[in-house]
């Protein structure tokens, strides 16, 4: 991999989503400790966009907060006067407490503080899933279109799907959206796949460690859609010898060898980088023949139509008061497999090293090209995930500083400030060490 290989603009449209998505979470996330401190009448020191080790971006102080944006993308804080927290302001802790210092207030205020962030990101995340669904709905390939199968590529070979197979359930369960196939296998761990070849109903049992190929993967080199090749548009860079191609124009053969679907043709071309092939089209109920040279990297020069056009989608509009359940059980599904994947994680079913990314897979989730129902898809999915890891029983995090509330609450015994100093420092090394993993792998896959 060279940098000259890589496509930035590509990347500068991704990044561009990420911080703008990163950005609006992180604020309100803050957001959602610093109104609780304020209402409950802690001094609020700093309100940072991301951490600033030893310099800041911009900074500006307006009243008794100083507001900033920092220059390290990995988060953002709220600094609260007597809160033992990522500045580890000890010299603070050594003085008597103040009436506007955090380790003052009631312990029950001090709750609502530390879990506001928890919350606001709950919130976001319900009402982004009900407004998505209002205003997009949800558009699926239903896997009944699949009119002429899947294309089996060689993880699907080796537990026996076949190219032209229609897959129709997962452990028995009916395949409504072929899109969450993936999901279904990995998530629910799967023990067979249902298709229907030639007209047979045929089980397809799923072996022991296949599932950890297939996250590895990151299901590519599964399935994928079918479709002949009709010709959406053709590039002026095109380079015909003989004859052309037209705006719907069905390929059906390549060199003479017949390419009835899409795959087919991509099969041929790797054979002919930079060599003059003919391709055999089907037009006007017709056929013709077209003469052209693949350039380097063996791209005959136009765009084939999308499978989703060709099969057919379906969609489901909702109603405003129809999108408000929707959006609940759209935010706690997300949840729910989001756990699970942990869960297979802790368990050895799937590999660390094939799960965990750091910003850098983060930002790959975002489309190349700017879409707003995938971005604020992602950001509703980004919060909730936010939501539950700040609310694990982790010094450092949110749920950290909570539990220990909540174990004062019940024994009327408040954890001493070194004892609170001490949780935060291992609570912190174990963080910034998790993210040094993730750091690494995220490289180790780009170069790879």
């Amino acid at each position: 991999m060279t940098l000259l290989a890589i496509d930035w603009s590509s990347v500068a449209v991704k990044t561009g989503q990420f911080i703008l998505s990163f950005s609006i979470l992180v604020i309100l996330h803050e957001m959602g400790h610093f109104f609780p401190a304020k209402w409950f009448k802690c001094r609020v020191e700093k309100f940072f966009l991301f951490f600033n080790p030893y310099f800041s971006l911009w900074k500006k102080k307006v009243g008794e907060t100083e507001y900033g944006l920092g220059w390290v993308p990995f988060g953002g804080y709220v600094k609260i006067s007597g809160m033992v927290d990522e500045s580890m302001d000890k010299e603070q802790l050594k003085k008597p407490a103040e009436p506007y210092e955090f380790r003052s207030k009631p312990a029950w205020q001090r709750l609502i503080i530390m879990i506001g962030g928890v919350v606001v990101n709950i919130v976001l995340a319900i009402f982004l899933f009900i407004m998505i669904m209002y205003v997009w709905g949800e558009e699926y390939l239903p896997a009944k279109n699949l009119t002429y199968g899947v294309h089996a590529d060689s993880l699907a070979t080796q537990i026996g799907i076949k190219d032209g197979d229609k897959i129709v359930s997962v452990d028995g369960k009916p395949l409504d959206n072929f899109g969450t196939i993936g999901a279904e296998i990995i998530l629910g761990e799967a023990k067979q796949i249902g298709v229907i070849r030639n007209g047979q109903n045929v089980n397809i049992p799923i072996p022991d460690g296949f599932i950890k190929k297939l996250n590895k993967n990151k299901l590519e080199g599964f399935v994928e859609i079918r479709v002949p090749t009709f010709v959406d548009s053709v590039a002026k860079t095109a380079k015909f010898i003989d004859g052309k191609l037209e705006k719907g124009d069905q390929i059906i053969a390549f060199d003479g060898a017949p390419a009835p679907f899409f795959h087919d043709l991509n099969t041929y071309k790797k054979n002919k980088v930079n060599q003059v092939a003919t391709l055999t089209v089907l037009r006007h109920s017709d056929t013709a023949n077209v003469k052209v040279k693949l350039d380097e990297k063996g791209s005959i020069g136009f765009i084939a139509r999308d499978p989703f056009t060709i099969l057919g989608t379906t969609t489901k509009k909702y109603t405003l008061a129809q999108s408000i359940p929707e959006g609940f059980t759209k935010c706690f599904q997300t949840l729910d497999r989001y756990v699970t994947g942990l869960k297979q994680l802790f368990t050895g079913k799937v590999n660390a090293s094939d799960s965990l990314g750091s910003v850098i897979s983060i930002g790959n989730t975002f489309p190349s090209l700017w879409d707003w129902q995938r971005f604020w898809t992602l950001t509703a999915i980004f919060s909730i995930i936010l939501a539950f890891m700040n609310i694990l029983p982790i010094p450092a995090l949110d749920g950290g500083h909570a539990l220990f509330t909540l174990v004062e609450m019940v024994s009327g015994r408040k954890p001493s400030d070194k004892f609170m100093e001490y949780a935060q420092m291992a609570g912190m090394a174990l963080l910034l060490g998790l993210m040094a993993y993730a750091l690494g792998l995220d490289f180790w896959r780009l170069f790879k």
